[in-house]
């Protein structure tokens, strides 16, 4: 019996980068996860089963938790994590019936630059300025609490660079999925396909120029 050999051909990755201007029609809230509070939960547990013993809870300082989530790049500049964007266009793959699990390996974002504190990949917010925001909310344990956060009122804009796989997807998907993200998945907190709830419509833009 004869055995048919058949060749495999792998082709060289075929990427491609596009680059988009957005602009917020909804609020930005981002929540970074306080490097104080790191902190403390390292000291906590170096202390292990003891550590709580004698201790007094600390006054919320709302300004201090205010600065603390915001994502400050090296530079200086204000941002929101590389991630955020690329976690929503994956999850709005599931809007069009794609395979998320191939769109991790197709799709990625290109960084502005890293978060001081932690590295993590910004994408810079080239227009708008923060503000304070308090808002009551539940923990975990479902008790009220009352939070400080970085608003960016609508208008706020940011330029995001797309590198995707062109063998995947053409510059139109990534487009259109792009503005997908922007009508119906959103961005950060509050955002529409926020795991915990519906969300409150924050982080929502359209692409600068698009047709719709």
């Amino acid at each position: 019996m004869t055995v048919k050999k058949e060749s495999i051909i792998i082709s060289a990755p075929n990427f491609q980068t596009a680059e988009f201007t957005i602009i917020g029609v909804a609020p930005l809230v981002i929540n970074k996860f306080s490097q104080k509070v790191k902190e403390e939960m390292h000291r906590k547990h170096e202390g292990g089963s003891t550590s709580k013993k004698g201790q007094k809870r600390e006054a919320k300082n709302f300004q201090e938790n205010y600065e603390q989530a915001k994502h400050i790049a090296n530079e200086g500049w204000c941002g929101l994590p590389a991630s955020a964007f690329r976690a929503a266009m994956i999850s709005a793959c599931r809007l069009v019936g794609f395979k998320m699990t191939l769109a991790k390996l197709a799709i990625f974002i290109e960084a502005d630059g890293f978060d001081r504190d932690e590295n993590t990949p910004l994408i810079k917010i080239t227009k708008g300025e923060p503000e304070y925001f308090e808002a009551a909310t539940r923990n975990e344990t479902g008790v009220p609490d009352l939070r400080a956060r970085p608003m960016w009122k609508p208008g706020w804009e940011a330029i995001v660079r797309i590198r995707y796989d062109a063998d995947v997807f053409t510059l139109s998907d990534v487009t259109h999925l792009l503005m997908r993200v922007g009508m119906q998945v959103g961005l950060c907190e509050g955002r529409p396909d926020s795991k915990k709830s519906t969300g409150m419509g924050w982080g929502l833009f359209n692409i600068k120029g698009a047709d719709k």
